[in-house]
Order: structure tokens, then C-alpha cells, then sequence
């Protein structure tokens, strides 16, 4: 190899739910190599692993296409195809979150395997817990509270 740039790294995952930590991984992603592919998995592989996702692969695939640091994106559909990706398009590094450390080192046979560590304290999961509390909040308390700060901006003001 040349150089770094000569280098197509990839990662899988769902980015349901698009946040910080997403974007610091495909940021600490693309610093490994020239050319980022990333595989997004789809509604039906999600449901196969038992996972729900609240937006659809469409959506999740465009918002993560359309980072520039992102040269491709294709869909995960199996835990199976990692090694013909990484075959199909001349992977030389396969990187993913360290909340997966040790369980994609089979594939060091045929690429560089780097876990890379997670953004602090945030997490898709922990966002869907957030939110599900949120909601979960009757309606009538949440305008109760809304009043209150009402008339608290104004005894400031």
C-alpha cells in the first residue's frame, strides 16, 4: 500500500436515531484510511436481531450517505457477509465501537480488525430509554410545568 489513502476501511451498524457518537465514530473512521464504506442494517436485519429501530434503513442510509467523510453505504442485511464485503471491496481494515471488542477478531485473517472507543455517555440505547421516560410523563404534567416556567421567566423578567 501506498499510503493512507490507498486504505478502505468499513463498519456496520444501525445509526438509528443519528447522534454525536455517530458522528465522532465515522470522523475517527475515516481518519484510518482514504475510503469509508459503511453498512447500515436493515429493518429486517434489525428484527432479526431483535432490535426495533425507529427510523427506517431508508432514512438511516441517506443521513449517513450524505456525511462526507462517507464514501459508500451499503445495507447489512446478515451477521454472514462481513467477510464477503471485506473480500468485494478490497477491505484493508475493518473498524468498529469497542462495545464489540473481540467479537470480530475471525475476520484478522483477511484485514486489520480496530475497535475504536465509544463517545462518552451517549448511546442510541440510552436515548430510546431517555425518551421512552419522556413520554411516559402524563400529558397534563408536562403543561403543569410548562405553566410554572412560564410564570417563573416572568417573575424574573
Amino acid at each position: 500500500m501506498d499510503s493512507k489513502k490507498d486504505v478502505t476501511v468499513i463498519t456496520y451498524g444501525t445509526f438509528d436515531m443519528f447522534h454525536i457518537g455517530h458522528l465522532n465514530l465515522i470522523n475517527r473512521l475515516s481518519e484510518l484510511g482514504g475510503r469509508l464504506i459503511v453498512a447500515v442494517s436493515t429493518d429486517e436485519f434489525n428484527r432479526e436481531k431483535g432490535k426495533r429501530n425507529l427510523m427506517p434503513y431508508e432514512q438511516r442510509a441517506a443521513i449517513v450517505g450524505s456525511i462526507k467523510n462517507v464514501d459508500f453505504v451499503i445495507p447489512e442485511e446478515s451477521w454472514a457477509q462481513k467477510r464477503s464485503d471485506i473480500n468485494k471491496y478490497g477491505v484493508d481494515v475493518f473498524a468498529i465501537g469497542d462495545d464489540w471488542k473481540g467479537q470480530f477478531d475471525f475476520l484478522s485473517d483477511i484485514c486489520r480488525v480496530v475497535y475504536l472507543e465509544r463517545t462518552k455517555d451517549i448511546s442510541t440505547t440510552e436515548l430510546k430509554k431517555s425518551l421512552k421516560n419522556f413520554l411516559s410523563i402524563p400529558h397534563e404534567d408536562l403543561i403543569k410545568a410548562f405553566e410554572v416556567l412560564q410564570m417563573l421567566k416572568q417573575d424574573l423578567e
